[in-house]
């Protein structure tokens, strides 16, 4: 993998790391402390076996996974409310379920334009399913909770 140096590349490789790191505390019941000393520690820019994981805006990836999980209920709820009433949050893959409350944490920070959010998310959801339908469908649910929790970003 090529080590990203500019700042975008930088917040991008952030982002994905943050939905593997909210997948982990999911499925292990890890802290978000122990996670993060994880992945701060031993992949973000390590070298593991001859392959380095790329290096990530630490910044971002704490912020992001610190929001998620302190907003993880809000998040949650907007989640819900984008998706079909037949497909709680509850019943979606763990990854995606990670991906929505990583997504969901910058969309409630207000930090970054939603668009950027959408396009990025759409982006790690087309890393972890090349081949499935799940991109379009991360952008269909994402593009309802920006509009939820950035109406303004949409006006006119």
């Amino acid at each position: 993998m090529s080590i990203p140096t500019d700042k975008r590349a930088m917040r991008s490789a952030a982002r994905f790391y943050a939905v593997q790191a909210l997948f982990q505390m999911e499925v292990s019941g890890q802290t978000v402390e122990q996670v993060r000393v994880e992945f701060e520690t031993h992949r973000i820019g390590a070298e593991v076996e001859g392959e380095t994981w790329v290096e990530a805006d630490l910044k971002h990836f704490r912020k992001t996974v610190d929001r998620a999980v302190d907003d993880q209920a809000r998040i949650d709820q907007m989640t819900d409310r984008a998706l079909v009433a037949k497909w709680p949050i509850a019943r979606i893959d763990p990854t995606l379920r990670a991906l929505f409350r990583a997504a969901g944490a910058e969309l409630v920070d207000a930090g970054t334009p939603p668009r950027v959010v959408i396009t990025e998310f759409v982006q790690i959801a087309q890393a972890f399913f090349p081949d499935g339908r799940e991109p379009k469908f991360v952008n269909a649910v994402l593009d309802h909770m920006a509009r939820e929790a950035r109406p303004e970003a949409f006006a006119g």
